[in-house]
């Protein structure tokens, strides 16, 4: 498993509980996006995408590519 450092921030805003799991939205904070979900597991891949998209662009930028 790879370790990230960088930091982000998300603002999660749970606006129903139904089925034993949170449906709401989750705010981007630092990129200014917003997206919604209707799991717990769904919001975690979302907030697990954005980590992911921001160390590869960090990459890239430090390789030069």
């Amino acid at each position: 498993m790879e370790q990230r450092h960088d930091k982000q921030t998300f603002i999660v805003k749970i606006s129903n509980c139904q089925n034993g799991t949170w449906q709401g939205r989750v705010i981007w904070a630092d990129e200014n996006k917003m997206q919604h979900f209707r799991s717990a597991l769904e919001l975690l891949r979302l907030i697990d995408d954005a980590t992911k998209a921001v160390s590869e662009l960090q990459v890239k930028e430090v390789s030069g590519k």
